[in-house]
């Protein structure tokens, strides 16, 4: 996160503050910092481009290879290489480019410099045409697959020699090893970045890409063949600034649709990320894909064991709550918080924190909505979040608090005070990072602001008291940051300061106009602790 974010994000943190407005603009929050931190890891979730390494000494994909003088292709240098591939004979020219593709899918160090130096880059692409002999197009495709393969400057080479409508038009190559390789070329070009995605897409991919999948059973299609094609349309929905062509979306979606009900796993995985991709942007674009009606299907999938289905599955649905109170409520009513109590407890703490993240845009929603969180039984699991989460999930656990305080009701903060939210809440006020200290200081505030208007706040000032809170307050008042000190001054100004000369005074009076509060028709409760 930039420093100008930061600043952002916790000057909007004050101003809620000492204004209490509650702006749920600000409330719903989409991921800044965590982006890129999700972003590194998401290379190991999805990945974002991938290489054809072959594991058999010799396969026997392309129907010409055998019985062909296998030893000859053995130690082929790129010399070599360039002078087979120049020839005007096409056995040489078929065995040089399978020597080049041997070089380049093998496990350490494939020389894809030395290729693309080599120049033979533009005679692979138009090698990709040679559609009477369709070995040498699937050797072709192969090699340049994986240079897309490699660094950004490895597929912009790829891209210059003008690949993208030679792969496009192989897509529909009766040969199904060469249209999959064809969609695997596509997907490492797509998977470089919103540019070449786009690009992708301009040059037409997506209607022949979805009709290879335009089959009445999608199992009769074999399993990798599927898989890759997957993979490239995921890619497709891929990368922000500026995010894909709404068009393109809409014309994918369909069939993302489809995929979220086949039972290959690794088919879910990648669908599920493309919709975590697609759900990763504007209110709009949210509605795009939730208007399809697949949350419950996603919700489904939430709740499988599988982590690499469950983990973008909570993406998407993480994403899909940061939108509008009503797409909010279709993650709801799509048996979605039922499914969070496994969720907040995961052993992994990426989930927890994905999770506690999400549950913090539920609760940034209305009254009725943070009652759905309270009824299904999720706020002791954000408690134990806040005591005993690693800190990035108690981070979220703290947002998911504070911006329930912030948008509850009495009733329902004077539950969560029960809880026992207030002494793991204060425990956290040590923590080294200024903003989440201030956030817990807001919570306490919505709390006080909670107990005045039921003449609670002395019970409230007591449970701090004997909790260690007071003493965490007070230390906030020489704290290096100024909101933070600031805020702290505040609390301790406005409810602990004339502790001593007040006690007398400070039993409330109970009268009949008073706020006597009840909990689901119990008899009149308080802040007990």
């Amino acid at each position: 996160m930039s420093t100008n974010e930061n600043a952002n994000v916790a000057g909007a943190r004050l101003n809620r503050f000492k204004n209490k407005g509650k702006d749920t603009t600000e409330m719903r929050r989409r991921r800044i910092e965590v982006n890129v931190e999700l972003r590194k890891a998401k290379k190991d979730d999805q990945m974002l481009k991938r290489r054809n390494v072959s594991t058999l000494p010799d396969d026997a994909t392309s129907p010409l290879q055998e019985n062909r003088s296998n030893q000859v292709l053995a130690h082929w240098s790129v010399e070599e290489i360039v002078k087979g591939v120049n020839s005007n004979n096409m056995e040489l020219q078929l065995q040089a480019t399978q020597a080049a593709r041997k070089l380049l899918s093998r496990e350490k160090q494939p020389p894809i410099d030395s290729i693309i130096r080599a120049g033979l880059i533009p005679k692979f692409v138009s090698f990709l045409g040679r559609a009477d002999c369709s070995p040498i197009q699937f050797e072709s495709a192969w090699a340049l697959t994986n240079i897309a393969s490699g660094t950004s400057e490895q597929t912009k080479a790829v891209v210059d020699g003008g690949a993208i409508p030679a792969f496009i038009s192989l897509l529909a190559s009766p040969h199904t090893h060469i249209s999959e390789q064809a969609v695997w070329a596509l997907g490492n070009i797509a998977g470089d970045g919103s540019t070449y995605r786009d690009l992708v897409i301009k040059f037409g991919a997506i209607e022949p890409l979805l009709s290879l999948l335009a089959v009445p059973d999608l199992s009769s299609l074999a399993s990798g063949y599927l898989r890759n094609v997957t993979w490239t349309l995921s890619n497709l929905c891929r990368n922000k600034n500026p995010a894909p062509p709404i068009e393109a979306i809409e014309q994918i979606l369909p069939t993302l649709v489809r995929l979220l009900h086949h039972d290959d796993h690794e088919v879910l995985a990648d669908t599920c990320w493309a919709l975590s991709y697609l759900t990763d942007g504007s209110n709009d674009r949210i509605e795009v894909v939730v208007k399809t009606g697949l949350v419950p299907q996603l919700v489904k999938l939430l709740g499988c064991s599988e982590l690499p289905i469950m983990t973008p599955s909570l993406r998407a649905i993480g994403n899909i709550v940061t939108g509008t109170d009503e797409q909010t409520q279709i993650v709801i009513d799509s048996g979605a918080l039922s499914v969070f109590p496994s969720l907040l407890s995961h052993h992994k703490n990426n989930i927890q924190k994905e999770a506690a993240w999400t549950m913090s845009n539920i609760t940034a929603g209305r009254q009725d909505q943070i009652q759905q969180v309270v009824d299904h039984g999720l706020v002791p699991y954000l408690i134990g979040i806040l005591r005993k989460g690693d800190f990035k999930s108690q981070k979220e656990a703290v947002w998911a608090v504070t911006n329930y305080t912030s948008g509850g009701t009495i009733d329902q903060i004077v539950y969560l005070v029960q809880a026992g939210v207030v002494e793991p809440l204060l425990n956290l006020l040590t923590a080294k990072d200024s903003k989440t200290v201030l956030v817990i200081l807001d919570a306490i505030y919505n709390i006080f602001l909670a107990a005045e208007k039921i003449n609670e706040t002395e019970k409230l000032c007591l449970m701090i008291e004997e909790c260690g809170g007071l003493d965490k307050i007070e230390a906030l008042q020489s704290h290096e940051n100024e909101q933070v000190y600031k805020a702290s001054s505040t609390l301790i100004e406005k409810y602990f300061s004339a502790e001593e000369e007040e006690d007398q005074n400070v039993v409330p009076e109970s009268t009949a106009a008073s706020y006597t509060f009840q909990i689901q028709g119990s008899t009149p409760n308080t802040f007990n602790f």
